[in-house]
């Protein structure tokens, strides 16, 4: 019968710790393998614990433990440090507030009061301005008059309590004040997106929602994106995040530094060996300014064209055919000879190295050229030159002519004036850029350039663009700053009172399914669907310019919705399109082929190229025009019909250049144009194309603004803006601004050496 612990006159439930006795010992060397079981014991037991008790001692008792815990803080117990814990991509290692991504959303009054100019009555509130919260904006109306607060008052002007009451919502106390009870009198607007939260699961919640909040430093990890557990790890006194931080040409010198004793050196030799090749090959390919904690979406296209070739040379194969398409895409041509160097070496250790490019440096670096052509699209695919870059210097193609320099880009005799009214940014600060003052003439082809990661694209897309655009835009956000994209500060900003719109003309794609196509981009289609409604059988059968569609019902396919392809979504693997089974990949009803224009069908007409296209409709004055403008950027080898998901990046900037002349035609323009970097993929003789065009631009009365490091493109620019003078946080500086031949003056600035001996005709 059990008996009562209080009966036995002591409680072990009240007692600190209690010790299970598991063995008794004496030391001895025999006993080596009973303590050895015994431990064991107690480690299976006790829960990776164990306690031993030296008899007649008087000392504190020996713990040990298969745990990793402080001893001096024996609460703190670590996980077991595998390399997932060190991996913010892994469930395991991941921080679990902000689950690996380094921030976490947060709702911003600046998003949800975007212009504190506007009164309530305007609609300062923006969230409660949809159709959709109609209630929502009446009863604000309702809680502004109740505390006397004027409609018609800017939101900047009204009282600061009442801006928190609207923001934050108000209570007010009911029942007995020791009850504690609350009521909520106006529900404000943060607890009301709060509350939407839960409908989540809608798409057009998760959109709203996210326009109103911006990324915000996790306080959890502190940007780390790491599990606190994994920072508590260190290696010669820095744990993984502050690690990462460290930029690669400071990192190499700290590895090489680390103090180990004699068996942490043979643990991390092979590691240490690994990180050090690694770290070598990112340097070469002059990628020393990078942290390992950067993201890949913040990378320059030549940034992350240098890092897939370090990883190439990291594999230290040989006797291996390399295949590079166009390396130097984002390089300056200072980073183009280190660039060049590498190649050679991977050529050195006995590989062979075939690359795709238009970059002069690059061919005349090279032992064997193969030019194709004579022309793009149906005009080329034949071989017009094979042999050494000295011999293709010499020979009668449009390669050959450009880099021996019969038919490169001369120097204006004059250039546009400069000392008109200016677009003046001062005080620019993001990344590296620390208070940048840049200056550029408006009526003008302005270039910026600078060495791979001097901080273009910071100072003019996140920069220059966001403030632009939100100023022109009447202090509204832009949508760009909804999705939470890095805005940098500014102190200043001025002739904007010159321009009437800024546009970005960047690389993103036209389009992300197959129905989007070239022809409906630019605004074309309209014309060809009129034209074959026009036709006799269209009157006959009743058929309207909609039936000719593909982007809405009538005479398209309803099985592939229009798209000619129907997409298969293969779970592990991404998505892919195969052909219509119902139309077998014409997008349309069998019965709109029998509709023809000159002897051809819509389906034949989507299959012409932009250059048969101008011939085949040469009594279509309009629709010849806007496809003439397709032409003149370089296009025109493309089909009419082609899927926007098959156009590169420089095709797409050059589409949406094209669309842009295309609206413009005919009219006096006071635009700011961004382009970035759109000789991408360009010979040299696309690259005189495109500067007539960026011409009929600025002589329109716009400003032409390029992110570029084509020297030709240099070469008939009236204004640089020269950054550097190093990469990273060597760079963020205007090294020289001015006009071209000033800036091959300047003895600091990269792109001056390489600028003076084209100038001089070399």
């Amino acid at each position: 019968e059990a008996e009562d612990p209080a009966e036995l006159g002591h409680d072990l439930t009240a007692e600190g710790e209690v010790l299970v006795i598991v063995d008794r010992l004496k030391v001895a060397p025999e006993i080596r393998d009973r303590l050895a079981d015994s431990m064991g014991t107690c480690f299976a037991e006790g829960d990776g614990e164990a306690v031993v008790l030296i008899a007649d001692a008087g000392g504190a008792p020996l713990r040990f433990t298969e745990r990793f815990r402080c001893p001096e803080h024996p609460e703190v117990v670590f996980l077991d440090p595998t390399p997932q814990l060190f991996s913010f991509n892994n469930p395991y290692g991941t921080c679990p507030l902000c689950t690996g991504f380094g921030a976490t959303l947060e709702y911003d009054v600046d998003l949800m009061i975007p212009n504190t100019t506007r009164s309530i009555g305007d609609g300062a509130v923006d969230p409660w301005e949809k159709p959709r919260y109609r209630k929502e904006r009446e009863r604000l109306r309702e809680f502004a008059r109740e505390r006397n607060v004027s409609l018609h008052t800017p939101w900047e002007d009204l009282p600061e309590k009442f801006r928190n009451e609207v923001l934050y919502g108000t209570e007010k106390r009911v029942g007995k004040k020791r009850e504690g009870r609350t009521e909520v009198s106006f529900k404000g607007l943060i607890p009301f997106l709060v509350s939407r939260e839960k409908k989540r699961y809608k798409q057009y919640i998760r959109v709203f929602l996210r326009q109103y909040q911006s990324p915000t430093t996790c306080s959890a990890c502190g940007g780390a994106r790491i599990r606190p557990e994994a920072l508590r790890v260190r290696v010669g006194g820095r744990n993984i995040a502050q690690v990462g931080e460290m930029p690669l040409e400071e990192l190499g010198p700290w590895v090489d530094a680390l103090e180990l004793i004699e068996m942490e050196a043979q643990i991390a030799a092979t590691i240490l060996r690994e990180v050090r090749a690694r770290l070598s090959f990112l340097i070469d390919v002059g990628l020393g300014y990078l942290t390992l904690s950067r993201q890949t979406r913040t990378l320059s296209g030549g940034e992350a064209q240098r890092i897939s070739l370090a990883n190439s040379l990291g594999s230290r194969l040989v006797d291996t055919l390399y295949v590079l398409d166009e390396p130097t895409i984002g390089l300056h041509p200072k980073d183009t000879s280190a660039l060049l160097d590498l190649l050679l070496k991977l050529r050195d250790a006995g590989n062979t190295v075939v690359v795709v490019e238009h970059d002069t440096q690059a061919i005349l670096s090279a032992d064997h050229v193969v030019e194709l052509g004579p022309f793009s699209g149906e005009r080329g695919g034949e071989i017009v030159f094979e042999g050494a870059p000295d011999a293709l210097q010499e020979a009668d193609t449009q390669t050959g002519r450009y880099v021996s320099g019969k038919s490169a880009l001369r120097a204006p005799e004059k250039r546009r004036k400069v000392n008109g009214p200016c677009l003046t940014l001062r005080g620019a600060r993001l990344h590296n850029l620390h208070g940048v003052d840049i200056d550029i003439p408006l009526g003008t082809l302005t270039v910026v350039t600078g060495v791979s990661g001097s901080g273009k694209s910071t100072l003019i897309h996140d920069v220059l663009f966001r403030a632009a655009e939100r100023e022109l835009g009447g202090g509204e956000t832009s949508a760009k700053e909804h999705l939470g994209e890095a805005v940098g500060e500014y102190e200043a900003l001025e002739g904007l009172k010159h321009l009437d719109d800024v546009v970005l003309v960047d690389q993103s794609p036209i389009g992300r399914t197959p129905r989007s196509n070239p022809v409906t981009y630019i605004k074309a289609w309209d014309e060809v669907r009129r034209i074959l409604a026009e036709q006799p059988m269209s009157r006959e059968r009743g058929y309207g310019p909609g039936h000719f569609s593909f982007n809405v019902s009538g005479g398209r396919c309803e099985e592939c919705k229009g798209a000619g392809q129907v997409q298969i979504e293969m779970v592990f693997m991404a998505d892919i399109y195969v052909p219509c089974d119902m139309c077998g990949g014409t997008r349309y009803k069998r019965e709109l082929l029998d509709v023809k224009y000159r002897g051809r069908n819509v389906v034949q007409i989507l299959e012409l190229t932009v250059d048969e296209a101008i011939r085949f409709f040469i009594r279509e004055g309009k629709l010849g025009k806007t496809l003439w403008h397709l032409q003149q950027v370089g296009l025109g080898y493309l089909r009419l019909g082609q899927a926007a998901t098959t156009l590169s990046g420089g095709e797409a900037q050059r589409l949406k250049i094209a669309r842009e002349l295309s609206g413009a035609a005919g009219t006096r323009g006071r635009k700011l144009y961004i382009l970035d970097e759109p000789t991408t993929g360009l010979s040299g003789e696309d690259v005189k194309k495109l500067v007539e065009v960026l011409t009929r631009l600025v002589e329109a009365g716009n400003t032409v603004l390029v992110i570029e490091h084509n020297l030709d493109l240099m070469v008939v620019a009236d204004w640089i803006i020269d950054l550097g003078p190093g990469a990273g946080y060597r760079g963020g500086e205007v090294v020289a601004m001015g006009r071209p031949e000033t800036i091959a003056t300047v003895p600091e600035s990269a792109t001056g050496r390489y600028l003076k001996p084209l100038l001089a005709g070399g």
